[in-house]
């Protein structure tokens, strides 16, 4: 009957994979490890306060008397400069590794879970080559002859394989992509910045649901990953026979694209598409944004000449995001942040919904104009059957949100306005 370790339990992923522990009754104890208890009343739950920033001496005192047979580590720190935020990143995982072997729970260990995700591939960086594959090729030092960006997953990674080979365990890196889901009090979820970006454009005159991005995206296949699916996921990949040591993309298993998605929104929160959309008539010009991109190229630039696009712009050309209404910019406006005001009076929401809202991150996701569909053979070959429909994962989303008072009341809002 094994036991487990979650850090990172107030996030997305780590709050869900403490969710499906508490169902799975193989499980007879789990730890949740962070700054601030996550909440979880369970008889098997157990918080324990943990500073991951912390010297290794000292989470060695707070870990003291806790181990377990499977460890699920979610917990990560964001900088915007990715030399800080490789350092930082690397740093919290080799000290807490450091500190189960100074409290000998290393010895109970069967098999450690790392969430990383698609940055692992670059997806941040530019056009990326289609389906990603686990073995495809790292940008990292100077791959392809460009100097790249440190990617702080690859220093986890080799932290992670490295501490595992000295303490004969093993370990399992996940990528999910876009992840979609909900933990209290964590407003770092694209599902919400796009409900308040709905809900708002519903109580604006005339109800239009313009889409921000560019007419390449809306026509792009995009996978996502469901906290709930990724949660499967990882208990699977903990006992999963020949799953130890390696690294595996877990998407939901479908492909999306917003030409799907953006009418299903606009049907479920009573909006209308306008006609035209991608015309020269548009939106205000001081809502769009054409954002170059810091790094130089493409990570398509490692494929190219294998693919025969050496010379083509698809290469070569500048990393750049495109945005008809850019996100950040329309979530500033007066006009918008009076309809907001409203709503949350009205239905009583979450005062720090709208400025917690991750909108520099939905300027990204809808901006870009490259697809990112990972392929899910690797896993499906060792067994793993999970999956999950996107536009279903996307509303349990927003109806969890609605319950939390992030959203308003969808029935509501359609009735009122």
């Amino acid at each position: 009957m094994p036991t487990a370790i979650v850090t990172g339990a107030t996030g997305i992923t780590g709050s869900a994979i403490v969710s499906h522990l508490i169902k799975d009754s193989s499980y007879t104890k789990i730890y949740t490890l962070s700054r601030s208890n996550a909440g979880f009343k369970h008889p098997k739950v157990q918080h324990v306060h943990l500073d991951l920033q912390g010297d290794t001496d000292h989470m060695a005192k707070e870990l003291a008397g806790i181990s377990a047979e499977h460890i699920f580590f979610c917990a990560y720190l964001a900088s915007n400069d990715p030399n800080e935020t490789d350092r930082i990143n690397a740093s919290l995982l080799s000290n807490f590794l450091e500190a189960l072997v100074k409290i000998g729970a290393e010895k109970q260990l069967k098999r450690f879970i790392l969430t990383c995700g698609f940055k692992h591939y670059g997806v941040h960086l530019g056009r990326v080559k289609q389906p990603l594959m686990e073995d495809d090729p790292l940008l990292q030092g100077n791959a392809g002859g460009i100097s790249w960006p440190p990617i702080f997953y690859y220093s986890q990674q080799q932290v992670l394989a490295e501490a595992a080979r000295k303490g004969n365990w093993e370990w399992v890196c996940t990528l999910p992509e876009d992840v979609l889901g909900f933990a209290k009090g964590n407003f770092m979820n694209e599902a919400t910045a796009i409900g308040l970006y709905c809900a708002v454009c519903k109580a604006t005159p005339g109800s239009e649901l313009p889409f921000p991005g560019n007419k390449d995206n809306y026509f792009a296949f995009n996978t996502w990953t469901s906290a709930n699916i990724h949660a499967q996921f990882c208990l699977w990949a903990a006992s999963a026979t020949s799953a130890g040591n390696q690294i595996f993309n877990v998407t939901n298993g479908d492909s999306e694209s917003f030409q799907n998605i953006w009418p299903k929104l606009a049907d479920r929160f009573g909006c209308k598409i306008p006609d035209e959309m991608f015309s020269d008539k548009g939106f205000k010009d001081y809502e769009s944004s054409t954002i170059p991109m810091k790094n130089a190229k493409h990570p398509l630039h490692l494929h190219a000449e294998s693919l025969g696009l050496s010379n083509d712009p698809l290469v070569t050309d500048t990393p750049t995001l495109r945005l008809q209404v850019d996100p950040e910019k329309w979530a500033k406006r007066s006009d918008v942040n009076r309809v907001w005001a409203k709503l949350r009076d009205q239905y009583g929401l979450d005062q720090k919904a709208w400025e917690k809202a991750t909108w520099d991150f939905l300027t990204f996701v809808l901006g870009r104009d490259w697809s990112c569909i990972g392929s899910m053979s690797k896993a499906r070959k060792l067994g793993w059957t999970g999956y999950a429909d996107t536009w279903d994962e996307l509303v349990d989303t927003f109806e969890q949100l609605e319950k939390e008072g992030i959203l308003p009341p969808l029935e509501d809002l359609k009735r009122d306005y």
